[in-house]
């Protein structure tokens, strides 16, 4: 078995295929995490003795190194998400934008209305 194929399957066995609404299920790390805080929730594992993203390892061992420059946009908005067709390389302002996109729509009410107060 290849290094690649070892990786592969050390990811896999951690990922549970669930369908969160997008186009195409996801496949969520159900292993450790980042944690709670700034930048947290992202998947973590252990990689020749290194804590690495999961999501970064496994876009990388389908397609190779990551430039610079860019950045991994889940595209699916799943943090935990590791499905190599929800990742796509963008610049550090498009994945700023993308994510405030996201935040104001989910932030809209259902079918574009206004949002829902809640109660306190």
């Amino acid at each position: 078995m290849t290094r690649r194929e070892r990786i592969r399957q050390k990811i896999m066995a951690r990922v549970e295929i669930v369908d969160t609404g997008y186009e195409t299920p996801c496949h969520l790390w159900t292993g450790p995490t980042s944690g709670d805080g700034r930048g947290g929730h992202y998947g973590r594992m252990s990689l020749d003795g290194q804590t690495v993203a999961v999501h970064k390892v496994s876009w990388t061992n389908e397609n190779g190194f990551i430039p610079g420059k860019k950045q991994l946009d889940h595209k699916c908005r799943q943090r935990l998400c590791v499905r190599e067709d929800h990742l796509e390389l963008v610049t550090h302002r498009q994945n700023q934008k993308r994510r405030a996109a996201a935040r104001a729509e989910a932030q809209s009410g259902h079918n574009g209305g206004p949002a829902l107060e809640a109660a306190e």
